[in-house]
């Protein structure tokens, strides 16, 4: 009965590993390409696991698109310089990013210039 509980409780373990790992695959992202965009902040999340900011983006004819951008988790932004009201709706700022591979409007955040003028990264210090 022991050695069924032992491969019971192993197997369980290399599957919850299996799953936190995928979580934190930055696949979808072209890390390679810097997208930086005038936008203004629709909403933010500021929720584990990760933060995310919903931002509102003008292209040349004026027409205006939501992307989806994800950022770091809470705990470590608030390190950082974070504060769940650091941005808040209808906030202008300019936000650099990796965009996503599919050209779908949403990427990873890189850095962000938030309205009292500092320059914040997605949970780690900005990116130069």
């Amino acid at each position: 009965m022991k050695v069924v509980t032992k491969l019971s409780v192993t197997a369980a373990l290399a599957l919850c590993t299996g799953v936190a790992t995928a979580h934190h695959s930055f696949a979808m992202f072209d890390l390679g390409k810097d997208v930086t965009v005038d936008a203004v902040i629709k909403e933010v999340q500021f929720t584990n696991p990760h933060v995310w900011l919903q931002i509102m983006v003008k292209d040349d004819k004026g027409t205006e698109t939501e992307w989806s951008i994800e950022s770091g988790a809470p705990g470590m932004m608030l390190r950082n310089g974070w504060k769940p009201s650091t941005l808040k709706a209808g906030d202008k700022v300019t936000l650099t990013m990796h965009p996503l591979r599919d050209g779908k409007p949403g990427g990873s955040l890189v850095k962000v210039k938030v309205p009292d003028g500092r320059t914040l990264g997605p949970g780690a210090p900005p990116a130069n």
